[in-house]
């Protein structure tokens, strides 16, 4: 403590730990689809509810988003997509630290060796659309801790 300050170090310490933000659990969706329209409809359906989303173009966007965003707790993918499909990027993600998000799939053209696939990579769901909004939105609320 030098002559000029006014606070000692544990008073400057305990004032720190007061003004900062305790850790909030993470309340972002991060949806992904290659489909414009689709993508804008489920964030819709989200932010109707008052739930935050980001959304991501590609699997290679989401995985640069995943990377730099902490704040998403859970990502909602289409199925079948250029470059990187659905499937290929729950992959990533459980190869990556952040390997234990939650990840609902969400497609219109699914095979029964698809959701064995997504099954065995532990997502939480598979939604086939026509999204049924109202299941969407309480599993969303599910697995981000909301109060349903």
């Amino acid at each position: 403590m030098s002559d000029h300050d006014i606070l000692s170090d544990a008073e400057r310490e305990a004032l720190n730990a007061v003004m900062h933000e305790p850790d909030l659990p993470a309340q972002r969706v991060l949806i992904v689809d290659d489909d414009k329209d689709a993508r804008e409809l489920l964030s819709e359906i989200l932010a109707l509810d008052g739930i935050r989303s980001m959304t991501a173009a590609s699997g290679e966007i989401a995985l640069k988003l995943l990377d730099s965003n902490k704040s998403i707790g859970l990502l909602i993918t289409d199925l079948r997509m250029r470059h990187i499909n659905g499937l290929e990027l729950v992959r990533e993600v459980r190869e990556s630290e952040r390997a234990a998000l939650p990840i609902i799939i969400v497609s219109g053209d699914a095979k029964a060796r698809d959701v064995i696939d997504a099954m065995h990579l532990s997502v939480v769901d598979f939604l086939l659309k026509p999204i049924d909004s109202k299941e969407l939105l309480a599993l969303v609320k599910h697995q981000l801790g909301m109060a349903p």
